[in-house]
């Protein structure tokens, strides 16, 4: 006796649906609508294709570009976004409304520890940081501090989560000191916060930068207002972007042509430093020419490294204070970085500052 052929289950009306349903839900879970993904390992790609758009939140860079001629030269349309440092760049990021954020070295760490991947994705420093740092402590009037031992028992100015704020725990553990020896008092440090809980003695110590360190002697240096040098270098500036925009190939073509030209930018910005003034720090910005000669002068001349291994074992001392300072996993900062673009800047400059 013949055994009986083996045919297919009759599918009826409710399995088919079932069938079209898992279709259609597969397919929507595809990323971008069935677009390809890049490998986090795999090798960028070399062009941009056509209708590639990215949204950048880098507004000194997008002047120095429009300065340098550079600023309509991309080959992918761009969307400029008024926007910087980390709390704002990262509330843009989880609302997907921006591609490129331009921050210090605090940002990429704390966005990690929230659940937001992200990834370095170029790097700037100052040639000769310690003659050139990004801040000084602000020494209230009528407050005795000349070294960095006479911090025990002062009340310093401290911003979590803000490059202000890791700087005073990294001074603290220079010093000898921790945060038991003083009393942290939190502000946030923008605009003139810092300078005016100075001047009132809201604090006794505060990081100050920029434009404010001339300003906060000049106004208060007769009332016995002073600072002092820090010691250590602060002179970290990163472009990062979501790890899963480096997964779009057409967004991290885009991307490192955006490195290059930011490179291109910081160097333009160095060799045209009366222009720069002029354009950015008196018209962009409302400064006078001499604060932004000022300006100029502290900056000195950036560093655009094409190695980054000292950069990530900086940052490595970086993440391993705030992790035990905030009680935040330890993470290893080389997986903050996106090594393919480790020398996109360089070159772009000629190789010319390593």
């Amino acid at each position: 006796m013949s055994a009986p052929s083996q045919r297919p289950a009759a599918r009826g009306p409710a399995a088919l649906a079932a069938t079209v349903l898992i279709a259609l839900l597969t397919a929507c879970a595809a990323p971008e609508s069935g677009k390809a993904t890049l490998a986090a390992d795999a090798p960028l790609p070399a062009t941009v294709p056509a209708g590639t758009k990215l949204i950048i939140g880098d507004p000194p860079t997008k002047v120095a570009l429009q300065l340098s001629g550079e600023i309509d030269t991309f080959s992918f349309d761009v969307e400029w976004a008024n926007l910087s440092g980390g709390p704002q760049t990262s509330e843009a990021f989880r609302a997907d409304a921006l591609d490129v954020g331009a921050v210090a070295e605090i940002p990429p760490i704390h966005a990690n520890w929230t659940g937001l991947p992200v990834k370095i994705v170029a790097s700037r420093f100052r040639k000769d940081p310690l003659t050139h740092p990004t801040y000084e402590l602000g020494i209230a009037p009528g407050v005795n501090v000349r070294t960095l031992a006479d911090l025990r028992g002062k009340k310093i100015a401290y911003s979590p989560g803000q490059a202000q704020g890791a700087l005073v725990l990294k001074v603290l553990k220079h010093a000898g000191l921790t945060k038991n020896d003083v009393t942290l008092v939190e502000l946030p440090s923008t605009g003139d916060v810092y300078p005016s809980a100075l001047a009132s003695r809201q604090v006794d110590v505060a990081p100050i930068g920029g434009v404010n360190i001339k300003r906060y002697t000049a106004r208060f240096g007769r009332d016995g207002a002073t600072t002092i040098a820090h010691g250590l270098r602060d002179d970290p500036g990163h472009l990062y972007v979501r790890t899963a925009t480096l997964r779009d190939p057409a967004k991290a073509a885009a991307i490192r042509e955006y490195v290059a030209a930011w490179a291109r930018a910081a160097r333009w910005v160095y060799e045209h430093p009366k222009e720069w003034i002029e354009g950015y720090y008196v018209k962009d910005q409302g400064l006078t020419a001499a604060d932004g000669q000022y300006l100029v002068e502290l900056a000195g001349e950036p560093d655009i490294p094409a190695d980054w291994s000292q950069a990530i074992a900086r940052h490595q001392e970086t993440i391993d204070i705030l992790a035990t300072e905030t009680g935040n996993p330890p993470l290893k900062a080389q997986d903050l970085y996106d090594l393919r673009y480790q020398a996109v800047g360089a070159e772009a400059i000629g190789g010319g500052a390593r």
